[in-house]
């Protein structure tokens, strides 16, 4: 096999990498032969030059099988959900507990935050005595009890894919689609799923921006994933403003137990939710159709029984019995809270979103290293879509920071991020195609 600068430089130079060549490469990366720093010049090669579908399946297979792949032995279907990343993007936090209360059993292994967009782990690592990283077998218990268990991975599962993950988030490389479909799929393999549905986002707080990129990445990872024998099915939906009002971890806690509650469901994120969740219960065969799948959803909202799915969850991973009950007792709170108000009544007229995602960063609440710690406390809430009113009774933001000149900062990134007109413009559907 070559050795690794040689792949390296195979690739830069716009080469194809047989199978073997990217196997011995992620094995490399996996016990420690293949630097960090070989890692980066790989993944910046791969970024430019691209992968064709041979080398993307031998990748995502490459990095599924550098770990346990599990099998399971369960009453119903094991069916998964992942988004390519937003901003305000809670989805994964309600939906498990509802597709569980429908019979599915959710076994989500999640990722931490990536680039300027929240991740679902580092939003669970708020809630006090949540374990986020289990073992196996805890894993397994937790998914048969509970129906639904949200973790990261652990060392047994693609953890090749860990550690070019956290490489990738600071080196600019976020963004290759080769990259993101291995990623995502040898951690959805290595979970052992029945069905998957991807929510590939486009707009301007996603990674794809444009409506081509984000269809290009579903095509890619429907087609990686078919091929691999993992029946998927992907909706492209809206990332041109955060799709919750929250964005941090903390305060995205609180805004899933709000919707499960029934405290708060926004229109967009409440459209999404569904959508995705039952074409899950349709690929695992617990609905016929997505109608009736919508229907059996909400029932589990209105009777509460998709709340107690995430009590259980939250309760047999190590988290507070009456979280759901009681999340002010429980969740941290900023010593800083702000309101800021527009300079101007109006409508939103466009949101700069991935701004956004980037002030909830620079609050604390987002790394710019892989080794960097998160203040769960701090993000954004009160968040208006385009279309929504502002004005002296209605904020931009509320700026939840761990001190003044932090929510100073904050303020200033809020008030550039959004243009507010005489009328906000018609936003696009929440929900934009589906492919698969």
């Amino acid at each position: 096999m070559r050795l690794p600068q040689e792949i390296i430089r195979h690739k830069r130079d716009g080469h194809d990498l047989a199978p073997a060549e990217i196997a011995g490469f992620i094995a490399g990366l996996t016990d420690g032969r293949v630097t960090e720093g070989q890692a980066a010049a790989f993944a910046m090669a791969v970024f430019f030059r691209g992968l064709s579908l041979d080398e993307r399946v031998a990748l995502t297979r490459a990095m599924t099988e550098s770990g346990t792949v599990l099998a399971w032995d369960l009453p119903g279907p094991a069916l998964d959900k992942h988004s390519s990343g937003g901003v305000g993007d809670t989805v994964s936090l309600v939906l498990a507990p509802m597709v569980a209360a429908c019979g599915g059993y959710v076994p989500m292994i999640s990722g931490r935050g990536l680039g300027h967009t929240g991740g679902t782990l580092d939003k669970l690592a708020s809630i006090p005595g949540y374990d986020v990283a289990p073992d196996l077998t805890r894993f397994r218990q937790v998914v048969r009890e509970a129906g639904c268990a949200i973790i990261g991975q652990t060392a047994d599962l693609a953890p090749a894919d860990r550690r070019l993950y956290a490489i990738r988030d600071v080196t600019g490389t976020v963004e290759s689609l080769d990259l993101i479909t291995a990623s995502i799929l040898s951690k959805k393999l290595a979970a052992g799923l029945d069905g998957l549905v991807m929510d590939v986002k486009t707009g301007s707080g996603a990674f794809m921006t444009s409506l081509d990129e984000a269809r290009a990445l579903a095509t890619s990872i429907v087609t990686v994933a078919k091929g691999a024998g993992l029946n998927t099915v992907a909706l492209v939906t809206d990332m041109d403003a955060p799709l919750a009002s929250a964005a941090g971890n903390a305060v995205e806690v609180a805004y899933a137990i709000d919707y499960l509650t029934g405290r708060r469901r926004e229109p967009a994120f409440h459209a999404v939710t569904l959508a995705l969740a039952a074409e899950m219960l349709v690929l695992g065969g617990l609905a016929g159709d997505v109608a009736q799948a919508t229907r059996r959803l909400e029932a589990t909202l209105a009777d509460g029984r998709a709340a107690e799915a995430f009590s259980r969850m939250v309760r047999a991973l190590g988290g507070p019995a009456d979280l759901v009950e009681r999340p002010d007792r429980h969740l941290p709170r900023a010593p800083v809270v702000r309101t800021v108000l527009p300079t101007e009544q109006g409508h939103v007229a466009g949101v700069a979103t991935r701004a956004l995602g980037l002030a909830v960063i620079a609050l604390g609440g987002g790394r710019t290293r892989p080794q960097d710690g998160i203040d769960p406390a701090v993000g954004l809430t009160n968040l208006p879509r385009p279309g929504d009113p502002v004005g002296p009774d209605r904020p931009l933001a509320v700026v939840h920071a761990a001190s003044e000149t932090a929510a100073d900062a904050a303020e200033a990134a809020v008030r550039a991020a959004y243009r507010i007109g005489a009328q906000g413009r018609e936003p696009r559907p929440a929900v934009i195609e589906r492919i698969g």
